[in-house]
């Protein structure tokens, strides 16, 4: 494979689904012409099969009206324009079905195939596309020798099959002299309908090979470097030197929270000098004691400098410091099993401040 230009390596990797989704915003689809062309071909014959009679009935609307009337120098205008108003409403009827049913089958196919998809960016106007330069250069790329191709292949493929049917049929043609006009059309609409029917069975074959390839080929098209994989972390996890800066950033500002509320605690537990933990109560806004401050090595005696400045009380109890330190985080209440333990160490607080729980 050839270098990235970018610098960034070999597209080796699958493309995100972010790229993809970016790619479908720009109108990048994996889709087939080949799949539209077979269903628009079915449907037209199918809706031509359906509403034959209806047709036959609306072409002799329209053959009656132009047979019948005489005197052309004679016809008045009101004559001409209603004239006209029924050889166009009976071409349109004629139209109606058969362009219905493409249209349907068109729009069906499409969006079976990509979905629904409206893409401004596609149809934007860019004087780029009527670069005359880069259009001839379009037409040496691999996707349009693909399609040249294909053109070629099914121009063979009709050809071949309206050949060998036809072929088998010489010497039912031949006997066609003495049939009647009516039974002539009707063998030649039996031989077109077995041409249609073997074309399709082929055309269906191919539209479904050419599918898996556009996919295959929009796929490999997409693929990314490794450096395109790691930008877009980047631009959607954000850059992890970045984000490190912003919980360093987080973890201060949360510290000298917790250090604004050490003052309010009532007890400080140490370790002694390993750890610390502020513990805070008021009977009236809290159903249990919290956890203010908490901390380990240089933390931990900020936190008893903090206290001893403020008038908090330091008591050691190496085995409550521990379990709280273990157990419970900064602002989260004291957990059952230790309220014996801290209802103690409160109550022996609160006797020398003189209060009660």
């Amino acid at each position: 494979m050839a270098e990235d230009p970018g610098g960034g390596g070999e597209k080796t990797e699958d493309a995100s689904s972010r790229k993809l989704d970016k790619a479908r915003e720009e109108g990048q689809v994996s889709k087939s012409t080949e799949v539209p062309s077979v269903v628009v071909l079915m449907a037209g014959v199918l809706a031509l099969h359906a509403f034959a009679y209806f047709i036959y009935q609306q072409f002799l609307v329209v053959m009656r009206d132009g047979f019948t009337f005489t005197g052309v120098p004679l016809l008045t205008d009101v004559e001409a324009v209603h004239l006209m108003f029924r050889s166009s409403q009976s071409l349109f009827l004629i139209l109606a079905p058969l362009l219905s049913a493409v249209f349907v089958a068109a729009f069906v196919s499409n969006v079976v195939q990509v979905g629904f998809v409206i893409s401004w960016k596609a149809i934007e106007p860019k004087l780029s596309r009527i670069d005359p330069i880069k259009g001839f250069a379009q037409k040496f790329t691999s996707r349009a020798l693909m399609e040249f191709i294909k053109s070629i292949l099914k121009i063979i493929i009709i050809f071949s099959i309206s050949y060998m049917v036809v072929k088998s049929e010489l010497s039912n043609i031949i006997r066609l002299y003495d049939q009647s006009v009516g039974a002539i059309l009707i063998y030649i609409l039996k031989i077109a309908f077995e041409i249609f029917v073997k074309v399709v069975l082929v055309m269906v074959v191919l539209a479904v090979l050419d599918y898996a390839f556009q996919k295959w080929k929009f796929l490999e098209d997409q693929k990314m470097t490794k450096q395109e994989v790691k930008d877009e972390h980047k631009q959607t996890d954000g850059d992890p030197q970045v984000k490190s800066r912003i919980r360093q950033l987080q973890a201060e500002a949360a510290r000298k929270r917790m250090m604004a509320d050490i003052p309010t605690a009532d007890v400080v537990v140490t370790n002694p000098t390993r750890l610390a933990v502020a513990i805070k109560y008021d009977a009236i806004s809290m159903e249990a004691p919290t956890v203010v401050a908490m901390g380990a090595g240089a933390v931990a005696a900020n936190i008893r400098r903090i206290a001893r400045e403020s008038d908090v009380p330091l008591i050691e109890n190496k085995t409550l410091a521990r379990n709280l330190y273990k157990i419970v985080e900064v602002g989260q209440e004291v957990p059952s099993e230790l309220f014996q333990a801290v209802a103690e160490l409160l109550a022996q607080v609160y006797k020398l401040k003189g209060k009660t729980l």
